[in-house]
């Protein structure tokens, strides 16, 4: 569901003429045009396909196992125990508290396998299209943001500063949104992770 959402909200192609404008294009071409990333980006690209070479685990980590990229499926649990944390904290009230900090968890568990995921895939397409290249870079910088807001705010709220916690939460919950608009630009806009063979091959 919530990648059906992202490619209706993401994809600047799937924007009607006439329809309502696309408020975040001018935030996506500044990320894409941003060439001082391409040092960084290059360089993180580099590292992944020389840890992850053709082979096993990079089939794995690819979800050709799966007949689809398997990083958008991992995504979802992040992003669904992460903003469900917020959510409770926002509506739950104060018996909430306890099933927040369980979701953060599960949120941070379930974050390198998708980190993994996402490296793997784009590590697939930086050499050969700059603007994945640099809004790769921004989404994986702002996804680490919101990880790190989302631990901090597990900590406050075992230390029993439950308020402060609440206040990180909302932060990451932020981040989390400019992490997941890129990625869902990536996806359906880029076509990082998408196979379009399969679309010719198994016509619907």
């Amino acid at each position: 569901m919530l990648s059906v959402i992202a490619g209706a909200q993401f994809a600047p192609e799937l924007v009607a003429e006439g329809s309502l404008p696309n408020l975040t294009a001018p935030f996506v071409e500044t990320v894409e045009s941003a060439a001082e990333l391409d040092a960084v980006g290059s360089a993180v690209g580099g590292v992944v396909r020389g840890a992850v070479p053709d082979g096993a685990a990079k089939e794995v980590l690819s979800g050709a196992w799966l007949g689809h990229a398997l990083h958008p499926l991992l995504t979802d649990l992040v992003i669904g125990s992460f903003t469900s944390a917020t959510l409770l904290d926002l509506l739950g009230g104060d018996r909430s508290g306890g099933a927040s900090e369980r979701l953060i968890a599960v949120g941070v568990v379930a974050y390198l396998p998708t980190a993994l995921t996402g490296a793997s895939d784009y590590a697939d397409h930086e050499r050969s299209n700059p603007s994945v290249r640099r809004a790769g870079v921004v989404h994986a910088a702002a996804n680490s943001l919101a990880l790190a807001l989302y631990v901090a705010s597990l900590r406050h709220r075992r230390r029993g500063r439950r308020t402060r916690g609440k206040l990180f939460a909302v932060l990451g919950a932020t981040a989390l949104g400019a992490a997941g608009h890129l990625g869902g630009h990536l996806s359906y806009a880029r076509g990082v992770g998408v196979d379009s063979s399969m679309a010719e091959t198994n016509p619907t």
